[in-house]
C-alpha cells in the first residue's frame, strides 16, 4: 500500500462517518458542520483521483455557497430543538432503516464488483480536468449552462422575497 491509497482510504472512511454523524443529528447547525466536514472529505478524494477542477468546485460551490444558503435557512427558520419527544418507532423509521440496509448491501455489491473485474482504461486522467471540461461546457451545452444559472438566480430572488415576507 502506497501513501496514496493509504490517504484515499483515510479520507473515504472520514466522509462516510462524517455523512452518517451528519443524517443522525438532531441539531441541524451540528449535522451542517458535519456536511462541511464531508464536502471536504469528498474533495480530498477528488483530488487523489486527479480531477483537481472537480475538487475546487466542490470547495468553492458546494462548502462556500451551499453551506452558507443552509446555514441562512437554518438561522431564519429558527428551529427549536424538541428535548421532551421520546423517541418512538414507527413505519417510516423502520422503513428507513430496511431501505438503508439496502442500499449499503447494494453499495457493497457494487465495491466488490468494482474491484474485482478487469477495470477498462479510457483516459480517465483528463476526464476532471478544467481544460476538457469547460470546452464541452462552454460550446456544446452552453444553453443548458445559461439555464441552470436562470434556474438558480430564480430561486435566490425567491428565498430574499420570503425572508423579506417574514421579517416585515
Amino acid at each position: 500500500m502506497n501513501t496514496e491509497t493509504i490517504i484515499f482510504l483515510i479520507a473515504g472512511i472520514a466522509a462516510i462517518v462524517t455523512a452518517v454523524i451528519m443524517i443522525t443529528r438532531k441539531n441541524p447547525i451540528i449535522s451542517a458542520i458535519f456536511l462541511i466536514l464531508n464536502f471536504f472529505m469528498v474533495a480530498v478524494i477528488y483530488l487523489l483521483l486527479k480531477a483537481q477542477f472537480i475538487a475546487i468546485i466542490q470547495i468553492l460551490v458546494y462548502m462556500g455557497a451551499i453551506m452558507v444558503l443552509f446555514l441562512f435557512v437554518i438561522m431564519l427558520l429558527n428551529v427549536r430543538e424538541d428535548r421532551n419527544n421520546p423517541e418512538e418507532y414507527s413505519y417510516k423509521k423502520i422503513t428507513s432503516s430496511l431501505l438503508a440496509i439496502l442500499l449499503m448491501a447494494l453499495l457493497g455489491l457494487t465495491v466488490y464488483f468494482g474491484f474485482t473485474s478487469k477495470v477498462m482504461h479510457f483516459g480517465a486522467e483528463k476526464i476532471g480536468q478544467a481544460e476538457p471540461l469547460g470546452r464541452l461546457l462552454f460550446t456544446g451545452y452552453s444553453f443548458l449552462v445559461i439555464a441552470a444559472g436562470m434556474m438558480l438566480l430564480a430561486a435566490v430572488v425567491g428565498a430574499i422575497m420570503l425572508a423579506k415576507k417574514k421579517f416585515e
